[in-house]
């Protein structure tokens, strides 16, 4: 697993780079979290959520609870298709796993200040280059899923799951019922 974190962590950096040159101009700067709470969907490969996973373990064991409260709560309005923001997102709009946050995050910004009549505006180039990264996670989690934040995170909570995962196992049977309602997808069946 170490290696493809490695990987992991290597298309992050290809897309950062590729992309740079068109994100001269954009308007994102710290405080500014409108993608994290009115955007809309923070999708996730199982292989990140196992990196912020191993992030949130590292918290204080409060910290942790707090958390787990608020990603259910956070998943049980998202299976009432409310938008809700991002569960990491603090009151001070920073971000608590910054440091891993997944390639959606990381690929969104905007050329102006967002606001609700005014949505993100993302270079095109840059969206190109963020759909060839896409692909490239999808691959290296060929035996994994992609899904929002919350659904992806609590698949990792479900001990079966998350042994078959970490064995390299795939058996799309153990989530196809949360699967098909919570509109997770299996990366092979993407690439």
């Amino acid at each position: 697993m170490k290696e493809k974190f490695i990987e992991l962590e290597k298309i992050y950096s290809s897309f950062t780079k590729k992309a740079r040159e068109y994100k001269d101009s954009q308007a994102c700067q710290k405080g500014c979290a409108f993608c994290c709470s009115e955007a809309g969907s923070i999708d996730i490969t199982t292989l990140e959520g196992l990196q912020i996973k191993k992030a949130l373990n590292a918290l204080a064991k409060k910290q942790q609870k707090s958390f787990t409260k608020t990603l259910h709560r956070e998943m049980r309005k998202r299976e009432r298709k409310k938008i809700v923001p991002c569960p990491f997102l603090m009151k001070n709009k920073a971000c608590i796993i910054y440091h891993v946050r997944p390639f959606s995050c990381r690929r969104i910004y905007s050329n102006h200040i967002c606001t609700s009549q005014k949505p993100p505006k993302v270079n095109r180039h840059v969206m190109d280059i963020a759909k060839k990264s896409i692909l490239a996670l999808q691959q290296l989690d060929d035996t994994g899923y992609s899904g929002h934040i919350s659904f992806v995170l609590h698949m990792l909570d479900t001990p079966a799951f998350l042994e078959t995962y970490l064995n390299g196992d795939f058996k799309p049977q153990q989530i196809m019922v949360f699967g098909k309602s919570h509109k997770i997808i299996i990366n092979k069946m993407m690439l």
